[in-house]
């Protein structure tokens, strides 16, 4: 293992490693926000190369990539497979802001979309792309049971009727908003096990990298699961770890109001932009206080350890 370097860069505030440049090497995309190459980003933080570069990237919502972004992801960085860590709810959001900005085009082309639920998806030639929702039904349930009786009734009524977003504004306000992100970040690592499999099952597979990871901000589930990967490494110190999630809150300030207006959609508050500090810190501890480590987490998944150990190889420098 490499000898980490002092290194007084490591930033101990978000707004220490904002980079709003197109040319920039930390901002290469037109349309696509809080885009990093995991590796190289780490190794820069650490002072050191620990990890391979241009195999695990992360990102926010690529949807509305740019043909020069498209170019870049298969040509340059030669994108191997694309998981998608958005949940049904965003998918159709998604979908409804699409159709919002196509009113504006012919009724043929606003035709197209209504008939393509997924027209906002990011589709690139010879690109595998995983949907899995890392907050799916388990994890739903969970949040349900949290309810009172009476918004129970509601949100299953409202949800039954076809008002899911109505539905999902509740459970955000009443049960989400409470837990903040650390306490969802925990409830998905306990309920989301499904999910975490098939996740895991896929980043064991050589053919999957390169590799980038998203949700819509490119912050809390894809730091999540970015964290559980360092974490495996055994290489990545936490403080490493944290302030590479820090990076991704100045990173989304050029769509913040875009984003706070879905933010709210669903009853939840400013704080929901943010990178709440401790985060990565309290996410460890938690792995290890319940399930002895991220090995031990990941053994409870049903991953064994051969799989543990191809994804660490395929990370390590």
């Amino acid at each position: 293992m490499a000898r980490r370097r002092s290194n007084p860069a490591v930033p101990t505030s978000p707004t220490s490693v904002a980079s709003f440049d197109l040319g920039s090497a930390d901002r290469p995309f037109d349309n696509i926000l809080n885009f990093r190459d995991v590796g190289s980003s780490i190794n820069k933080i650490y002072g050191s190369r620990i990890l391979k570069e241009g195999v695990l990237f992360r990102s926010a919502r690529p949807d509305d990539a740019s043909e020069r972004d498209k170019k870049r992801l298969v040509d340059e960085l030669g994108i191997s497979t694309i998981i998608d860590l958005r949940s049904n709810t965003e998918h159709v959001m998604a979908t409804e802001k699409r159709r919002s900005a196509m009113s504006l085009e012919t009724d043929a082309e606003a035709a197209a979309v209504m008939a393509d639920p997924d027209e906002h998806l990011l589709e690139l030639p010879g690109v595998r792309r995983f949907a899995i929702s890392l907050t799916g039904r388990a994890f739903e349930k969970a949040l349900l049971w949290r309810l009172d009786w009476f918004r129970f009734i509601k949100v299953l009524a409202l949800a039954a009727s076809g008002y899911r977003q109505d539905a999902v504004s509740i459970v955000g306000r009443e049960v989400m908003r409470p837990r903040g992100l650390i306490g969802l970040a925990q409830d998905t690592l306990d309920c989301s096990v499904d999910e975490m499999r098939e996740l895991f099952d896929v980043l064991a597979r050589d053919e999957t990298y390169p590799t980038v990871i998203h949700c819509t901000q490119g912050k809390d589930r894809t730091g999540l699961l970015v964290v559980l990967l360092l974490l495996l490494t055994r290489a990545v110190p936490v403080d490493v770890i944290g302030a590479d999630y820090v990076k991704s809150e100045p990173e989304l300030i050029p769509e913040l109001e875009e984003r706070m207006q879905e933010i709210r959609a669903i009853g939840l508050t400013e704080d929901y932009a943010k990178c709440p500090p401790g985060w990565t810190e309290a996410i460890t501890n938690y792995l290890n206080e319940k399930y002895g480590g991220v090995e031990g987490y990941l053994l409870s998944l049903g991953i064994d350890r051969e799989k543990q150990e191809r994804i660490r190889s395929r990370l390590l420098a």
